[in-house]
């Protein structure tokens, strides 16, 4: 994805939030719509039903208003009279009712012409009431004959009929609409739901593709990077603000790299810069040496000392590769093979490799605290050669006979390896990197035996140090912090 359409984090949470604020609207929209449907057809379905009720109210009481009339003028009861009277109050109030729930033109036509039926039979008994020859029997026994009433209220049963008609098609409208609405409904009701999936999926596929793939990418990355992979590029994709989190961390990786080199090459020379004079002095000084010797042999008198000058010769040139080979085991980079082993065991081995050492010099190991039951997390070839050189040196330096005092002690957050021999110490403090830390007195010594234990011992994230201000001997300190170590069960 290009810089130029690369979308930020705020625009993909904006959209979100959009999308979010349309999936309300549209529930809402459709939950508003759906109540407002069936509010509405609720409504019409109780006018329309209301409407039934008050039309067969009106005609009820329209044919009890009759018998009244007919009570009142052939059986001559007075209470008819009041009986009548009420029921065209009632009928007025049932057709006041129905004008006001109607709705529609139709409607009202419909209402009127019922009433204006209505009003000719309340005409026709009114009639009745008012002439005085109706009284006769003969007119009494006319209005009881069955088809006299149906005369009278024939074209308001017509009336009656054509408006059931009208509310009878609108009901017949409504429940169509139903239908239809209960037909579609399972297609519309799932609108939302499958609006709030499609965003559901958009969202978590936008969000994976330009955020959290790109920075899982980024994470990852840095991890590289802080391993020491500086040349390691991330990838700049996905939203703004992780691209540019992405290519800060690459620019950083990028100066971190051409410091480091500029660093390395500063060490490089400053390392040169110590090697060089110590190679000079230690190779310098066995050339001379040897150049003497070989001058010395053009005036040798006999053969003895023509071959005790070659023997000098030859012990010199094996004195310098060994040290050489020891300059470069020091330069050698070390990988430690890492394992458990107790400090016991270790100095075991490292005593064991200079038994002849000891029985020639008759020195006398005292050890103290070897029942100690830690193991150490170590590469026991490479500490075995720091523990070799140390005691190789505390030999040396001890006189015949003398002792040599080996202690395992346990500090709070360390176990230290002590080693304190009975010579007359060292005229100098070693110090971590000195290739050079003061002259060998060992006829066979290569004098880096002290640095190649030094490195080894940091190398494992142990501290070595040396303790020259005692009245006699001198003592080395191998210190293991405690979160090296594992207890033995």
């Amino acid at each position: 994805m290009s810089r130029r359409h690369q979308r930020s984090l705020r625009t993909l949470i904006f959209r979100h939030e959009i999308a979010i604020l349309l999936l309300v609207a549209v529930t809402g929209a459709i939950g508003a719509s759906s109540a407002y449907f069936w509010q509405q057809n609720s409504a019409q379905s109780v006018r329309i039903n209301a409407m039934f009720f008050f039309t067969e109210q009106i005609r009820g009481e329209m044919y009890a208003q009759i018998q009244e009339m007919i009570r009142a003028r052939v059986l001559e009861e007075t209470d008819a009279f009041e009986a009548y009277s009420e029921h065209s109050r009632s009928i007025s109030e049932r057709f006041n009712e129905l004008r006001r729930r109607s709705r529609s033109r139709e409607e009202d036509l419909a209402i009127q012409e019922l009433n204006l039926a209505y009003r000719e039979i309340q005409g026709d008994m009114n009639n009745l009431f008012n002439d005085p020859y109706i009284a006769n029997r003969l007119a009494r026994i006319q209005i009881l004959e069955p088809q006299f009433a149906q005369r009278m209220v024939g074209k308001f049963e017509q009336r009656y009929q054509e408006f059931k008609t009208v509310l009878s098609e609108q009901h017949s409208e409504l429940d169509t609409t139903l239908q239809a609405w209960t037909r579609f409904a399972p297609f519309i009701i799932p609108i939302p739901l499958l609006i709030a999936i499609i965003i559901v999926i958009y969202t978590r596929q936008v969000m994976r593709n330009d955020f959290i793939k790109p920075i899982a990418r980024v994470i990852r990355g840095a991890h590289e990077i802080r391993q020491g992979e500086l040349k390691h590029k991330i990838d700049e994709s996905g939203v703004e603000e992780v691209s540019n989190l992405a290519t800060v961390i690459n620019n950083m990786a990028n100066e971190l790299s051409e410091k480091r080199d500029a660093l390395i090459e500063n060490e490089r020379q400053a390392a040169l810069g110590s090697l060089v004079p110590v190679v000079a002095h230690n190779i310098r000084n066995p050339l001379a040496s040897i150049r003497a010797t070989a001058q010395l042999l053009e005036h040798a008198e006999n053969q003895d000392e023509i071959v005790e000058s070659k023997n000098e010769i030859i012990q010199t040139i094996d004195r310098l590769g060994r040290w050489v080979s020891a300059l470069v085991s020091y330069l050698h980079p070390l990988k430690p093979n890492l394992t458990e082993e107790t400090p016991v065991n270790l100095l075991n081995a490292a005593l064991g490799l200079l038994r002849n050492k000891l029985s020639e010099k008759n020195i006398n190991i005292i050890k103290q605290g070897w029942d100690n039951n830690h193991k150490l997390t170590v590469d026991p070839d490479l500490m075995e050669q720091a523990l070799f050189s140390l005691l190789a040196n505390a030999i040396d330096a001890s006189p015949k006979g003398g002792d040599i005092t080996i202690s395992l002690t346990n500090p709070e957050d360390y176990i230290e390896i002590r080693i304190i021999d009975s010579g007359p110490g060292l005229p100098f403090k070693p110090k971590p990197g000195d290739l050079e830390p003061g002259p060998s007195t060992k006829r066979f010594g290569t004098g880096l035996g002290i640095p190649i234990a030094f490195k080894i011992c940091q190398k494992h994230g142990w501290n070595l140090t040396f303790n020259t201000e005692l009245k006699q001997g001198t003592e080395a300190i191998v210190a293991a912090p405690i979160h090296n170590l594992v207890k033995i069960n």
